[in-house]
């Protein structure tokens, strides 16, 4: 069993007003703190889908020795550029049906190796336990949280969603293993949930200029 990440990060950062990947995260950026955090983890590629153009963000995302896939043009949906990143694993890596692709947002600034494994153990427990694979998420008193582990074979019917339909139709439609974040994740159990949407998470959630 294998296990890919991807990471849609061709969004336009509407809401902070500025391109959030590229801000300050401690020593690094946005992007490079997530990023940091999958390859740290038990997947085996990291698959980032970047805006045409966004040639800093490509650059930082190739450093880390991540796939960047770049769109001809910018995809209209975030379903759009997961899709594009799973073409290229279909077609570079041949997963097969019972492998995993794990899905957070690319400013999921709260995801941690230990979540993203914790999410790969409890896939790999219920693929035993089943005998089929089945869409695994981390969960707090009864919230849910990233990353999202999908089955491959869910890969096809991804494709066939409509244009007015988003990957979470995946998730209302299949059944669910939750496997809770409390007792391993400790005080980081919250980090689940965290991602940056405007200044004020931001600066909530203790971003800022390197040094400062």
């Amino acid at each position: 069993m294998r296990c890919f990440a991807v990471v849609p990060a061709a969004g336009k950062s509407r809401r902070m007003g500025r391109a959030k990947l590229l801000m300050s995260w401690g020593d690094a950026t946005v992007i490079e703190a997530v990023l940091d955090a999958w390859l740290a983890s038990g997947v085996e590629r990291v698959v980032v889908t970047v805006a045409p153009g966004d040639e800093q963000l490509a650059r930082l995302c190739a450093a880390r020795g991540v796939d960047v896939i770049f769109p001809p043009t910018p995809p209209p949906e975030m379903k759009d550029s997961v899709l594009l990143a799973l073409r290229h694993l279909q077609a570079t890596a041949h997963p097969d049906d019972n492998d995993a692709w794990l899905l957070a947002p690319a400013d999921g600034i709260g995801l941690s190796a230990a979540a993203v494994d914790l999410v790969i153990r409890g896939y790999r427990e219920a693929l035993i336990e089943a005998g089929t694979a089945r869409i695994v998420v981390p969960c707090l008193d009864g919230r849910r949280g990233h990353p999202v582990a999908f089955p491959w074979r869910l890969v096809d019917e991804a494709e066939r969603l409509g244009d007015d339909e988003g990957l979470n139709v995946l998730v209302r439609r299949h059944e669910i293993v939750e496997v809770d974040v409390a007792g391993t994740l400790g005080d980081q159990a919250e980090r689940i949930f965290i991602d940056l949407d405007t200044p004020e998470d931001y600066r909530r959630l203790g971003g800022g200029e390197r040094g400062e």
